[in-house]
Order: structure tokens, then C-alpha cells, then sequence
């Protein structure tokens, strides 16, 4: 889900390395993540081109490739949008057009990922860690209209700025037991108490297709958007690595590299997918002005131009 923020606030080819590291410098070094992670990347999305968002939204091939779906969400404030959804096992993607979202958030280029707990009272050790770092997180709680005007308390959300982003929307989440049980959302019991996850959030509709989960992803951000996530992803619990005008963030399953660039160049340059099963041939499919790589193997890249 899209968690979309007018915050002043809330008013209302491929990387055949995982993510290029030669891009990473020998004398760069990670800073050692705290004793246990609580938090796991959930989700992202990028505004792309309306050619390449159409032909997404058409495209036969991403029906088969992912349990894919278009859909119309209200949250908070009765704010809507809609996404096209490519969803796996514990993580999923989406993707909207230029003009998809009101005002700023609807410009080409515009990105933004979500990271989230599994367990129950966890989001508030996260907020600790980042008053541990002198940042004052800014609250959020998302709601969802199921279409008949009561909205449902659907996660809480934290903020590391409390000024509008630039380019990169990035917010802490955990999903509300309000939501995960009400029958509406057909989301299975907690197996254990105050589970939370993004496993029991998800279906497994995804068995069905080959995309099993979101791996990696690369996106250009400007470095004020940069600066501002990173005390998140620091205290979530994940490994970041500087390189040159840039991090790769690691740990938990999916790789992000988030590289600063002017405000011209930023933008989704890359997703890449593990897969439910070895895919013998390599399968190039042209979508709009971006190409899917799948395979050989259980690996597919998705690459973005501008």
C-alpha cells in the first residue's frame, strides 16, 4: 500500500552482481547494525512514464509472471489512489504513472518504499532508536474505507522528517490486529501472539505465478531524501554500506541501493525478483520503456529508462 504523505502534515544491463557492488569502494565499511533487527523491507513503488504504467497495467505476461492485480485504495482523509500490484510470499511492488497521484507525488521519477515489523509493540523500539539518535519520529496511522465510510485502522507509521520528501517517500510501518482481523480482508489467523508479519499479510496466491518476493531494488533519490532515511534504516536493524554517492542497505532478504543524484535524474532504475522455481531459457519482455529479464535460473530484473 502506497502510504502517501502531504506532511506539513499529513493535511490530510542488469546487476549481475547483486546491485553492482564493485560500485562500493574498499575502504567503505558498514556500521554495525544493532543486536536484532526489527525491521524488514515490506514494499515499494516508483512513478514511471504513462506509456510504461499502460502497458503495465495491460500487460498478459505480468499476469502470468506475478499475482498482479489493479486496485483503488482509500486511506486516511479519504485520500485514493491506484496501483498496479505485483505481490509475493513477504513483499510486493508497485507501480503508478505520472499523473496517478495528485500534485508532487505524482511527478515522473518519485519512489518510496516501506519497511515494517513482524511483531506487535515493536514500531515503539523503533521510534527509542531513533530518539537514541536525536531524531524525533513523526506519527502517522494509515486507515482503509473498505467502501462504507467507517475507515479501519490499518497500521501505524513513523516518519523521520516532518517536511514533505523531495523524491523518496520512506516511513516505518506496523499492521494494526484491527485490520489483519477483520473478515474483510481474508488474512489468516496470527500464528503465534502479536504476529504482525508481512508473511500473514500477504496471501499465497503467489505459488500460483513465478515472482516469489522483491530482492533488490535501485532507485536515485536526492540527497537531502537520502540523508533523512537513513537514521530509519539504521534503527530498523539493517546493514548500510556507503559507497560513493550513495548506500547499499542490506540484511533481512532484499538489497536496496539508494544512490543520490539531482533532482533531474531521479527515478526507479532497477527491481529485481527471486522466483518460485529455476526457469530454464532466458525470457526478454519489453514493457512500455522498461525490459524484464527472466531468467535463466530463479533471478529477473526489471530496468527502467527515462
Amino acid at each position: 500500500m502506497l502510504l502517501r504523505r502531504v506532511l506539513r502534515v499529513i493535511t490530510a544491463a542488469a546487476l549481475a552482481v547483486p546491485l553492482a557492488l564493485a560500485g562500493v569502494t574498499g575502504t567503505a565499511s558498514a556500521e554495525p547494525p544493532p543486536a536484532r533487527q526489527l525491521m524488514y523491507f515490506n514494499h515499494g513503488y516508483g512513478v514511471v512514464d504513462r506509456e510504461t504504467a499502460d502497458a503495465i497495467e495491460h500487460s498478459a505476461y505480468l499476469r502470468e509472471f506475478a499475482s498482479f492485480h489493479v486496485r483503488t485504495t482509500t486511506g486516511a482523509g479519504g485520500q485514493t489512489w491506484t496501483g498496479r500490484y505485483l505481490m509475493g510470499r513477504e513483499t510486493y511492488f508497485e507501480m503508478f504513472g505520472v499523473g496517478d497521484l495528485p500534485g508532487e507525488d505524482g511527478k515522473l521519477g518519485m519512489t518510496g518504499f516501506g519497511v515494517s515489523t513482524e511483531n506487535a509493540g515493536e514500531l515503539e523500539k523503533v521510534r527509542q532508536r531513533l530518539r537514541d539518535q536525536g531524531v524525533k519520529p513523526v506519527d502517522f496511522q494509515q486507515t482503509r474505507d473498505f467502501g462504507d465510510g467507517v475507515p479501519v485502522p490499518w497500521f501505524d507509521a513513523i516518519f523521520t522528517s516532518p517536511e514533505q520528501y523531495e523524491s523518496l517517500n520512506a516511513w516505518g510501518m506496523e499492521y494494526r490486529e484491527e485490520y489483519l482481523s477483520d473478515p474483510r480482508t481474508k488474512i489468516r489467523p496470527a500464528a503465534y501472539p502479536g504476529e504482525v508479519s508481512r508473511d500473514r499479510y500477504l496471501n499465497e496466491d503467489y505459488q500460483k505465478h513465478l515472482m516469489r518476493d522483491v530482492s533488490a531494488m535501485h532507485i536515485g533519490v536526492t540527497e537531502r531524501d537520502l540523508r533523512v532515511t537513513l537514521p530509519l534504516l539504521k534503527a530498523g536493524g539493517f546493514v548500510v554500506v556507503p559507497f560513493p554517492g550513495g548506500v547499499l542497505v542490506t540484511r533481512g532478504g532484499t538489497t536496496m541501493r539508494l544512490e543520490a543524484v539531482p533532482q533531474d535524474q531521479i527515478g526507479l532504475r532497477m527491481v529485481e525478483f527471486t522466483l518460485n522455481r529455476d526457469l530454464g531459457a532466458r525470457q526478454v519482455v519489453p514493457i512500455g520503456r522498461s525490459t524484464l529479464t527472466v531468467g535463466p535460473g530463479t533471478r529477473a530484473v526489471w530496468t527502467f529508462q527515462r
